[in-house]
């Protein structure tokens, strides 16, 4: 493998494309330190411990790329452009018009990349919002102005125009970083926002390896062990993402020989793979999203302290869909692990109605052999699918609850979500496999083959 790269960065197209994508993210790191206009760089360290203990603003620091817990210009992250390419995905069988779009080939995806674009500054605009005054509320829940996450008031009725500047600045922050990924996907190695996602989270491993040897030295004998166990259960799970993540099964197709004038067309064999993981992280997302949004707004109105009926129902909430609540625990871990199945299975089932294998194999003259083209294909392809996405189904189900099962068993507790190390396995087996492309189109020997 170190041999391999060597090779990729002799070549000088290659070396330019790795040098490209180091400087893209170099840059986005300069970028994620750059501060909002008007921001309290005291709230800012009080965000900073905050996020240790809230689920939402870890997920949605992770999307930023690291950028949240500064509060910079960036801390939207890419997240509204995910979640714009979400909702076009799932709007795409439900309106004809963007399904013939889907097949029109390259001229098709750039129409719907550009609707991707549009729709993404509304969406940052209503996630700036929600998104600040959520994190307001977690850094500053007494409401006292000398704590606030700005020197002047985030209220978009009594104080518009400053609060318009903050959000126009979030908003142009991360449509920067969606065209860095653009650039990245142009003129590098790698899916653009992805790497900017990644260069975030790897940008935080420094500082997750100190925190280890802070709790090893605090601790004794058996907080060392609890780490070494710590350290044996995150390398078997990254074990487990690259097997599953490129997991596949192979269903052969032969095509038809056509005769056209003197040439003979078709004829030869080849297959269809179906990824086991085909939905990739997007149901850990839903999921978690899901599952923290309740127990975030009932943070909002329930007082540990107060009572009344309302308050109550609020506690509920708060301590139900709160993994270290006093009735939680077991309750959310359970529902994490069911919501993340269930949502796998509904995400793959979108991407593969999206595809449409079946007319794409007929229109080629491809079948199945044993099985005739059209509906009855489409059902085998559906059955084999369901079969296999269960494996995929229950594995992410099982790393969705990971880091509770694995602080339940060492006792240890380090800021590295399943969702970021899926995030980094996956794109870093990405990267790898692009550069393999590379190589092999040169006649290089690839990473794959040692």
């Amino acid at each position: 493998m170190l041999q391999a790269i060597g090779r990729a960065i002799q070549l000088p197209d290659l070396r330019r494309r790795i040098l490209f994508t180091l400087g893209i993210l170099f840059l986005f790191r300069l970028i994620a330190h750059i501060p909002v206009p008007s921001v309290n760089p005291a709230a800012v360290e009080q965000l900073r411990t905050a996020l240790q203990s809230n689920q939402l603003a870890q997920l949605l620091n992770i999307f930023a790329g690291g950028a949240l817990q500064n509060f910079s210009v960036a801390a939207l992250g890419v997240y509204p452009y995910i979640t714009a390419q979400i909702i076009m995905q799932l709007l795409q069988p439900l309106i004809p018009a963007l399904q013939e779009l889907n097949k029109e080939g390259e001229q098709g995806r750039i129409k719907l990349n550009r609707y991707m674009m549009w729709l993404t500054i509304p969406l940052a605009y209503l996630q700036g919002y929600g998104q600040t005054l959520t994190i307001e509320r977690t850094v500053n829940p007494t409401g006292d102005p000398t704590l606030s996450l700005f020197n002047t008031s985030f209220d978009i009725v009594n104080n518009f125009f400053p609060t318009f500047v903050i959000l126009t600045t979030m908003v142009a922050g991360s449509m920067i970083l969606v065209w860095l990924g653009e650039q990245i996907n142009e003129y590098g190695i790698g899916n653009g926002i992805s790497m900017i996602i990644f260069g975030g989270i790897v940008s935080g491993v420094p500082g997750l390896i100190v925190q280890g040897f802070q709790i090893s030295r605090a601790g004794g004998v058996e907080t060392f062990l609890g780490i070494l166990a710590f350290l044996a259960i995150a390398l078997l799970t990254i074990i487990g993402i690259v097997y599953v993540q490129e997991g596949q099964r192979r269903i052969p197709v032969q095509y038809a020989k056509r005769v056209r004038g003197n040439k003979v067309y078709g004829g030869q064999s080849s297959y269809v793979p179906l990824k086991v993981n085909m939905a990739g992280m997007i149901p850990l997302i839903f999921a978690q999203s899901i599952i923290i949004f309740p127990g975030v707004v009932a943070s909002w109105f329930y007082n540990p302290n107060g009572t009344g009926l309302g308050n109550q129902i609020a506690g509920f909430f708060y301590n139900t869909f709160n993994p270290t609540g006093t009735s939680g625990g077991v309750v959310y871990i359970v529902l994490l692990f069911v919501l993340t199945v269930a949502f796998t299975y509904f995400y793959t089932m979108v991407l593969f109605q999206q595809q449409d294998i079946p007319d794409s194999l007929q229109r080629n003259g491809g079948f199945i052999p044993g099985i005739r083209p059209g509906k009855r294909t489409e059902e085998y392809l559906g059955k084999v699918l369901n079969r296999i996405t269960l494996a995929g189904a229950l594995f992410l189900g099982t790393i969705a609850i990971l880091p509770f099962v694995t602080q339940s068993i060492t006792g240890i507790q380090i800021g590295l979500g399943s969702t970021a190390l899926l995030i980094v396995v996956g794109v870093a087996v990405d990267t790898m496999r692009q550069l393999e492309a590379q190589l092999v189109m040169r006649d290089y020997e690839g990473f794959l083959n040692r």
